[in-house]
């Protein structure tokens, strides 16, 4: 037995939990249609209680249940199908007894599709302050009112069990980049155990609870991460810790040593990626779904994402440019306004060009992964994205 592999023998396989999974995971379903020849890339649908998202889909966030500048109806002309909101912020504000007693997020933020919430783990590691991180869970000091809150695995699960969501996350250590390869065996380790405690303690069947593969920029975590959980027989699969500052390139090959190890017949998540480049790159390697901040952060920096280029509506260039963002665009902002209003109602930091812009901006990104799922369907991927897959 390889050292590596030794990282997760010493728990026992969760055998008895493997019915209480397949218990809680009857209303959920994943179904690859397509395989692409030349590439590992795949099609499918994932049906869940609240609607059916068509992979490969990039998911827009919405952090404290909304996405921000935009409207549920405005979100959902974007073609978004799944909607991200995160444990952590909902926790700090309003709650999660207030999203309970509102009916859960679904009914508190009318957003009527597939959500799914984040456990909370990469904001206790990326932005809380005086941490303490033990096997018990993570001691933090809130931003909001500077108390201190004790997150554990269970509490995590609970939370997102009052919020509600389709897809939950498993608690999970996050380790910076970089970090020593001792400091992430670690966290991998840790991330596995806290993984047991997340399964013990959820309890709602209309939610699918996904496991976090870990491993930093190591090949040999991720893969016996990889090959831990998937002995788990959980409903889908997420690699996390991958936007926390590494080179896109050790990104990709993170992603295509770590995809070949998840089980074929589920859920493939890649959390907190979303560019052309490194989604088409994780899609070859058959990767399904993919979230990112990218389009509403950007709206709110003055910059469009225009077939896979970025640009700035303050630059000068676009004061008497009276084209649409993008003439092939179908989206409302494309359809009825001009680079030119844009960039005015930016240099005036009117509050409608960020909407406009957020409006094209995820348009953008779920148009560029539904093209994408069409050319697997037609085997014209390798060929018809084959600049974004060097």
């Amino acid at each position: 037995m390889s050292l590596v592999r030794s990282i997760f023998t010493h728990h026992s396989p969760l055998t008895t939990h493997h019915s209480l999974i397949t218990d809680l995971t009857t209303q959920f379903s994943f179904q690859v249609s397509t395989r692409c020849s030349q590439t590992k890339a795949r099609a499918g649908i994932f049906y869940t209680p609240h609607g059916a998202v068509e992979t490969p889909r990039f998911m827009p966030v919405g952090t404290l249940a909304n996405v921000k500048t935009i409207t549920p109806a405005q979100l959902q002309e974007t073609g978004a199908q799944m909607v991200l909101s995160n444990t952590y912020h909902l926790h700090l504000q309003p709650g999660e007894r207030i999203v309970e007693k509102a009916g859960g997020l679904h009914q508190f933020m009318r957003w009527n599709q597939p959500i799914l919430t984040d456990s909370g783990g990469f904001q206790v590691f990326s932005l809380s302050e005086m941490r303490q991180i033990s096997d018990d869970g993570v001691i933090f000091r809130s931003p909001h009112d500077g108390q201190m809150i004790n997150l554990t695995p269970e509490r995590s699960i609970q939370i997102q069990n009052a919020l509600g969501a389709d897809v939950i996350m498993a608690f999970d250590e996050c380790p910076p980049y970089p970090a020593s390869r001792e400091e992430v065996e670690a966290a991998t380790q840790r991330t596995y155990r806290w993984l047991e405690r997340c399964i013990n303690a959820h309890q709602r069947p209309d939610q699918a609870l996904f496991g976090i593969i870990q491993g930093g920029v190591y090949p040999d975590l991720r893969a016996a991460a990889a090959e831990a959980l998937a002995g788990l027989d959980l409903p889908g699969y997420a690699i996390g810790g991958v936007s926390v500052g590494e080179p896109p390139e050790l990104i990709a090959k993170i992603v295509q040593a770590t995809t070949p190890m998840l089980p074929a017949d589920k859920p493939r998540y890649l959390m907190g990626v979303g560019t052309y480049r490194e989604m088409a790159q994780a899609i070859a390697s058959g990767m399904d779904l993919f979230d990112c901040v990218i389009p509403t952060r950007l709206a709110r920096h003055g910059a469009a994402l225009v077939k896979g280029e970025r640009w700035n509506l303050k630059n000068s260039q676009y004061r008497e440019d009276f084209q649409p963002l993008d003439e092939t665009c179908p989206c409302y902002t494309c359809q009825n306004f001009t680079r030119a209003y844009i960039s005015h109602l930016m240099r005036s930091q009117e509050i409608l060009a960020y909407t406009l812009l957020t409006i094209h901006n995820i348009t953008e990104l779920v148009r560029f992964t539904q093209k994408i799922r069409e050319a697997i369907i037609s085997d014209r991927f390798a060929t018809e994205f084959a600049e974004w897959l060097n």
